[in-house]
Protein backbone atom coordinates (compact mmCIF):
# COMPACT_ATOMS: atom_id res chain seq x y z
CA UNK A 1 0.00 0.00 0.00
CA UNK A 2 3.35 2.82 0.65
CA UNK A 3 4.52 1.37 -3.01
CA UNK A 4 1.41 2.42 -4.52
CA UNK A 5 0.83 5.73 -2.31
CA UNK A 6 4.63 6.74 -3.30
CA UNK A 7 3.66 5.98 -6.81
CA UNK A 8 0.65 7.87 -6.93
CA UNK A 9 2.54 10.73 -5.44
CA UNK A 10 4.98 10.80 -8.16
CA UNK A 11 2.58 10.76 -11.36
CA UNK A 12 3.44 13.43 -13.94
CA UNK A 13 0.75 13.20 -16.54
CA UNK A 14 2.94 14.86 -19.30
CA UNK A 15 5.13 11.74 -18.88
CA UNK A 16 3.36 8.54 -20.36
CA UNK A 17 6.03 5.80 -20.71
CA UNK A 18 2.73 3.07 -21.22
CA UNK A 19 1.86 5.59 -23.81
CA UNK A 20 5.18 5.62 -25.51
CA UNK A 21 5.73 1.60 -25.29
CA UNK A 22 2.73 1.35 -27.49
CA UNK A 23 3.23 4.27 -30.17
CA UNK A 24 6.89 2.84 -30.54
CA UNK A 25 6.13 -0.39 -31.38
CA UNK A 26 3.10 0.79 -33.83
CA UNK A 27 5.61 2.73 -34.83
CA UNK A 28 7.95 0.06 -35.75
CA UNK A 29 5.43 -2.24 -37.65
CA UNK A 30 4.95 1.01 -40.08
CA UNK A 31 8.79 2.09 -40.67
CA UNK A 32 9.68 -1.67 -41.56
CA UNK A 33 8.26 -0.64 -44.93
CA UNK A 34 9.59 3.30 -45.13
CA UNK A 35 13.66 2.14 -44.84
CA UNK A 36 14.95 3.25 -48.06
CA UNK A 37 18.29 2.88 -49.71
CA UNK A 38 20.63 5.37 -50.65
CA UNK A 39 19.90 5.36 -54.50
CA UNK A 40 16.00 5.82 -53.07
CA UNK A 41 17.29 8.47 -50.31
CA UNK A 42 18.64 10.57 -53.32
CA UNK A 43 16.41 10.14 -55.36
CA UNK A 44 13.38 10.69 -53.11
CA UNK A 45 15.54 13.87 -51.44
CA UNK A 46 15.16 15.85 -55.10
CA UNK A 47 11.12 15.55 -55.75
CA UNK A 48 9.13 18.17 -54.50
CA UNK A 49 7.62 18.59 -50.48
CA UNK A 50 10.62 16.39 -49.71
CA UNK A 51 12.91 17.50 -46.67
CA UNK A 52 15.69 15.71 -45.04
CA UNK A 53 15.62 16.23 -41.39
CA UNK A 54 18.92 15.88 -39.69
CA UNK A 55 18.21 15.28 -35.53
CA UNK A 56 21.57 15.56 -34.64
CA UNK A 57 22.95 18.50 -32.52
CA UNK A 58 23.83 21.51 -34.25
CA UNK A 59 27.70 20.71 -33.78
CA UNK A 60 27.48 17.66 -35.33
CA UNK A 61 25.36 18.74 -38.14
CA UNK A 62 27.19 22.11 -38.85
CA UNK A 63 30.73 20.00 -39.05
CA UNK A 64 29.09 17.60 -41.56
CA UNK A 65 25.65 17.10 -42.84
CA UNK A 66 23.70 16.00 -46.14
CA UNK A 67 23.25 18.70 -49.20
CA UNK A 68 19.83 20.86 -48.24
CA UNK A 69 19.08 18.95 -45.04
CA UNK A 70 17.74 20.98 -42.04
CA UNK A 71 18.95 20.74 -38.44
CA UNK A 72 16.17 20.16 -35.87
CA UNK A 73 17.75 18.55 -33.22
CA UNK A 74 16.27 15.55 -30.89
CA UNK A 75 15.84 16.91 -27.52
CA UNK A 76 14.21 20.22 -29.46
CA UNK A 77 11.77 18.14 -31.55
CA UNK A 78 8.55 19.49 -29.69
CA UNK A 79 4.99 20.67 -30.42
CA UNK A 80 5.72 23.88 -31.58
CA UNK A 81 9.24 23.28 -32.85
CA UNK A 82 7.83 20.55 -35.60
CA UNK A 83 4.76 23.52 -36.13
CA UNK A 84 7.49 25.81 -37.47
CA UNK A 85 9.95 23.06 -39.19
CA UNK A 86 7.54 21.28 -41.04
CA UNK A 87 3.66 22.59 -40.65
CA UNK A 88 2.60 20.16 -42.78
CA UNK A 89 2.18 16.71 -41.95
CA UNK A 90 2.13 15.12 -45.36
CA UNK A 91 5.26 16.35 -46.23
CA UNK A 92 7.49 13.73 -47.09
CA UNK A 93 10.65 14.21 -44.67
CA UNK A 94 13.85 11.71 -45.08
CA UNK A 95 15.74 10.81 -41.66
CA UNK A 96 19.42 9.39 -41.02
CA UNK A 97 21.80 9.21 -37.71
CA UNK A 98 25.29 8.72 -37.08
CA UNK A 99 24.49 5.15 -37.48
CA UNK A 100 24.36 5.80 -40.96
CA UNK A 101 27.78 6.42 -41.78
CA UNK A 102 31.30 4.76 -40.59
CA UNK A 103 34.60 6.38 -41.54
CA UNK A 104 33.38 10.03 -40.00
CA UNK A 105 33.75 9.44 -36.83
CA UNK A 106 33.82 12.77 -35.39
CA UNK A 107 30.82 14.18 -37.18
CA UNK A 108 28.94 11.17 -37.01
CA UNK A 109 29.32 8.87 -33.71
CA UNK A 110 28.59 5.71 -33.29
CA UNK A 111 25.76 5.06 -30.97
CA UNK A 112 24.43 1.45 -29.52
CA UNK A 113 22.08 -0.10 -32.50
CA UNK A 114 19.38 0.02 -29.62
CA UNK A 115 19.85 3.83 -29.26
CA UNK A 116 20.28 4.69 -32.50
CA UNK A 117 19.05 8.14 -33.27
CA UNK A 118 16.86 7.17 -36.21
CA UNK A 119 14.60 4.90 -34.08
CA UNK A 120 14.24 8.09 -31.52
CA UNK A 121 13.39 10.39 -34.41
CA UNK A 122 11.37 8.01 -36.32
CA UNK A 123 9.17 7.03 -33.03
CA UNK A 124 8.97 11.32 -31.99
CA UNK A 125 8.13 12.09 -35.56
CA UNK A 126 5.24 9.32 -35.74
CA UNK A 127 3.91 10.33 -32.41
CA UNK A 128 3.02 13.63 -33.38
CA UNK A 129 1.39 12.33 -36.00
CA UNK A 130 4.22 12.57 -39.25
CA UNK A 131 3.17 9.47 -41.63
CA UNK A 132 5.28 10.31 -44.11
CA UNK A 133 8.41 9.43 -42.84
CA UNK A 134 11.68 7.63 -44.54
CA UNK A 135 14.69 6.21 -43.14
CA UNK A 136 18.37 6.17 -44.99
CA UNK A 137 18.51 2.16 -43.78
CA UNK A 138 22.07 0.96 -44.91
CA UNK A 139 25.09 1.57 -43.08
CA UNK A 140 27.35 3.84 -45.91
CA UNK A 141 31.21 4.08 -45.99
CA UNK A 142 31.28 8.10 -46.04
CA UNK A 143 34.24 7.57 -48.37
CA UNK A 144 31.91 5.81 -51.11
CA UNK A 145 28.82 7.35 -51.27
CA UNK A 146 26.95 9.13 -53.78
CA UNK A 147 25.35 11.46 -51.01
CA UNK A 148 26.45 14.96 -51.31
CA UNK A 149 27.46 16.43 -47.90
CA UNK A 150 27.96 20.00 -46.61
CA UNK A 151 29.74 21.46 -43.58
CA UNK A 152 28.68 25.24 -41.68
CA UNK A 153 30.79 26.37 -44.66
CA UNK A 154 27.53 26.28 -46.81
CA UNK A 155 27.28 25.52 -50.28
CA UNK A 156 31.41 26.05 -50.62
CA UNK A 157 32.03 23.76 -48.38
CA UNK A 158 29.49 20.70 -49.94
CA UNK A 159 31.35 17.70 -52.06
CA UNK A 160 29.50 16.33 -55.00
CA UNK A 161 29.01 13.20 -54.08
CA UNK A 162 31.73 10.24 -53.37
CA UNK A 163 34.23 11.44 -50.57
CA UNK A 164 33.48 14.51 -49.09
CA UNK A 165 36.19 17.35 -49.51
CA UNK A 166 34.65 18.55 -46.24
CA UNK A 167 36.09 15.92 -44.15
CA UNK A 168 39.16 17.27 -42.89
CA UNK A 169 39.32 19.09 -39.22
CA UNK A 170 38.26 22.38 -39.27
CA UNK A 171 41.04 24.93 -38.14
CA UNK A 172 40.76 26.63 -35.47
CA UNK A 173 39.95 30.35 -35.18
Amino acid sequence: MILLAAFLAIQNPSIDMPGYLAVAKEAAVYREARRVSEEDFIRMSDEPDTIILDARSQQKFEELHIRGAINLSFPDIAIESLKQTIPNRNTRILIYCNNNFVNAQRAFPSKIARASLNLSTYIALYSYGYRNVYELAPLIDIKNTKLRFCNAGGLAGCSAGGPPAVLTQPTAN
